[in-house]
Protein backbone atom coordinates (compact mmCIF):
# COMPACT_ATOMS: atom_id res chain seq x y z
CA UNK A 1 0.00 0.00 0.00
CA UNK A 2 1.27 3.47 -0.88
CA UNK A 3 0.77 6.33 1.55
CA UNK A 4 2.33 9.55 2.77
CA UNK A 5 5.48 8.94 4.75
CA UNK A 6 5.60 10.04 8.38
CA UNK A 7 8.49 11.14 10.56
CA UNK A 8 8.80 7.66 12.10
CA UNK A 9 9.41 6.19 8.62
CA UNK A 10 12.60 8.15 7.94
CA UNK A 11 15.11 5.77 9.50
CA UNK A 12 13.62 2.78 7.70
CA UNK A 13 13.52 4.66 4.37
CA UNK A 14 17.18 5.62 4.82
CA UNK A 15 18.06 1.95 5.45
CA UNK A 16 16.19 0.84 2.32
CA UNK A 17 18.06 3.51 0.35
CA UNK A 18 21.39 2.36 1.75
CA UNK A 19 20.62 -1.26 0.83
CA UNK A 20 19.59 -0.24 -2.69
CA UNK A 21 22.72 1.91 -3.11
CA UNK A 22 24.99 -0.92 -1.94
CA UNK A 23 23.28 -3.35 -4.33
CA UNK A 24 23.79 -0.95 -7.23
CA UNK A 25 27.46 -0.58 -6.32
CA UNK A 26 27.87 -4.37 -6.13
CA UNK A 27 26.50 -4.51 -9.68
CA UNK A 28 28.96 -1.86 -10.88
CA UNK A 29 26.43 0.98 -11.01
CA UNK A 30 27.58 4.19 -9.34
CA UNK A 31 24.42 6.25 -9.82
CA UNK A 32 24.36 7.62 -6.28
CA UNK A 33 27.66 8.99 -4.98
CA UNK A 34 28.73 8.81 -1.34
CA UNK A 35 25.88 8.53 1.12
CA UNK A 36 23.21 9.88 -1.22
CA UNK A 37 20.30 9.64 -0.77
CA UNK A 38 20.29 9.83 3.00
CA UNK A 39 17.95 10.57 5.86
CA UNK A 40 18.27 14.35 5.46
CA UNK A 41 17.21 14.12 1.79
CA UNK A 42 14.13 12.18 2.80
CA UNK A 43 13.42 14.50 5.72
CA UNK A 44 13.46 17.45 3.31
CA UNK A 45 11.02 15.63 1.03
CA UNK A 46 8.80 14.82 4.01
CA UNK A 47 8.66 18.49 5.05
CA UNK A 48 7.57 19.36 1.50
CA UNK A 49 4.76 16.76 1.71
CA UNK A 50 6.45 14.97 -1.18
CA UNK A 51 7.54 11.64 0.34
CA UNK A 52 5.53 8.46 -0.12
CA UNK A 53 6.18 4.90 0.98
CA UNK A 54 5.12 1.47 -0.17
CA UNK A 55 4.45 -0.71 2.88
CA UNK A 56 3.52 -4.32 3.43
CA UNK A 57 2.74 -5.36 7.01
CA UNK A 58 4.24 -2.09 8.32
CA UNK A 59 7.55 -2.83 6.55
CA UNK A 60 8.70 -0.21 4.07
CA UNK A 61 9.63 -1.88 0.79
CA UNK A 62 9.87 1.24 -1.35
CA UNK A 63 9.68 5.00 -1.45
CA UNK A 64 9.25 7.79 -3.95
CA UNK A 65 9.56 11.56 -3.76
CA UNK A 66 7.16 13.57 -5.93
CA UNK A 67 8.03 17.23 -6.35
CA UNK A 68 6.73 19.96 -8.59
CA UNK A 69 10.12 21.67 -8.73
CA UNK A 70 12.38 21.59 -11.73
CA UNK A 71 15.99 21.48 -10.77
CA UNK A 72 18.43 23.61 -12.74
CA UNK A 73 19.79 20.57 -14.60
CA UNK A 74 16.38 19.99 -16.19
CA UNK A 75 16.56 23.32 -18.03
CA UNK A 76 19.17 22.18 -20.54
CA UNK A 77 16.67 20.21 -22.66
CA UNK A 78 13.26 20.91 -24.15
CA UNK A 79 10.50 18.99 -22.44
CA UNK A 80 7.04 18.33 -23.87
CA UNK A 81 5.20 20.06 -21.02
CA UNK A 82 5.99 22.59 -18.29
CA UNK A 83 3.45 21.89 -15.55
CA UNK A 84 4.85 18.62 -14.32
CA UNK A 85 5.46 16.37 -11.38
CA UNK A 86 9.07 15.25 -11.04
CA UNK A 87 9.99 11.86 -9.60
CA UNK A 88 13.05 11.82 -7.37
CA UNK A 89 14.67 9.08 -5.29
CA UNK A 90 12.45 6.15 -6.29
CA UNK A 91 13.74 3.18 -4.32
CA UNK A 92 12.71 -0.44 -3.85
CA UNK A 93 14.26 -2.66 -1.19
CA UNK A 94 16.59 -5.13 -2.95
CA UNK A 95 14.81 -8.02 -1.21
CA UNK A 96 11.53 -6.96 -2.85
CA UNK A 97 12.77 -6.02 -6.33
CA UNK A 98 11.13 -7.79 -9.25
CA UNK A 99 7.72 -7.92 -7.55
CA UNK A 100 6.15 -4.94 -9.32
CA UNK A 101 6.59 -2.42 -6.51
CA UNK A 102 8.57 0.00 -8.66
CA UNK A 103 5.87 -0.05 -11.34
CA UNK A 104 3.20 0.56 -8.69
CA UNK A 105 5.16 3.59 -7.48
CA UNK A 106 5.39 4.96 -11.03
CA UNK A 107 1.67 4.42 -11.64
CA UNK A 108 0.92 6.12 -8.32
CA UNK A 109 2.95 9.16 -9.45
CA UNK A 110 1.05 9.30 -12.75
CA UNK A 111 -2.34 9.09 -11.03
CA UNK A 112 -1.28 11.70 -8.46
CA UNK A 113 -0.14 14.11 -11.19
CA UNK A 114 -3.46 13.70 -13.00
CA UNK A 115 -5.33 14.45 -9.76
CA UNK A 116 -3.29 17.64 -9.40
CA UNK A 117 -4.22 18.66 -12.95
CA UNK A 118 -0.61 18.58 -14.14
CA UNK A 119 0.43 17.96 -17.75
CA UNK A 120 3.18 15.39 -17.37
CA UNK A 121 5.48 13.41 -15.09
CA UNK A 122 9.26 13.58 -15.48
CA UNK A 123 12.06 11.36 -14.23
CA UNK A 124 15.74 10.84 -14.90
CA UNK A 125 18.16 7.97 -14.42
CA UNK A 126 21.80 7.09 -14.93
CA UNK A 127 22.69 5.97 -18.49
CA UNK A 128 23.93 2.61 -17.11
CA UNK A 129 20.87 1.93 -14.95
CA UNK A 130 19.29 -0.44 -17.44
CA UNK A 131 16.85 -1.92 -14.92
CA UNK A 132 15.40 1.52 -14.18
CA UNK A 133 15.30 2.39 -17.87
CA UNK A 134 13.24 -0.75 -18.48
CA UNK A 135 10.89 0.10 -15.63
CA UNK A 136 10.50 3.67 -16.88
CA UNK A 137 9.60 2.40 -20.36
CA UNK A 138 7.19 -0.17 -18.89
CA UNK A 139 5.40 2.68 -17.06
CA UNK A 140 4.87 4.42 -20.41
CA UNK A 141 7.52 7.14 -20.28
CA UNK A 142 9.40 8.24 -23.38
CA UNK A 143 13.00 9.39 -23.55
CA UNK A 144 13.23 13.15 -24.02
CA UNK A 145 16.97 13.72 -23.96
CA UNK A 146 20.24 13.65 -22.09
CA UNK A 147 21.05 15.89 -19.11
CA UNK A 148 24.78 16.38 -19.52
CA UNK A 149 25.12 18.48 -16.38
CA UNK A 150 24.13 15.51 -14.20
CA UNK A 151 24.85 12.61 -16.59
CA UNK A 152 21.27 11.38 -16.69
CA UNK A 153 18.78 10.24 -19.29
CA UNK A 154 15.55 12.26 -19.12
CA UNK A 155 12.08 10.75 -19.53
CA UNK A 156 8.56 12.17 -19.56
CA UNK A 157 5.02 10.88 -19.83
CA UNK A 158 2.42 13.33 -21.10
CA UNK A 159 -0.89 12.92 -19.29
Amino acid sequence: MISYAIQNDLDQIAEVAKSARLKMISEGLYQWPGEYPNRSNFESDLHQNALYVYKEDSKILGSISLLEDHEEAYREITWNKDRSLVIHRIIVDPSAQGKGIGLQLFLFAITFAKELGLESVKVDTHPQNYKMQGLIAKAGFEKVGYLSGINRLAYEIVL
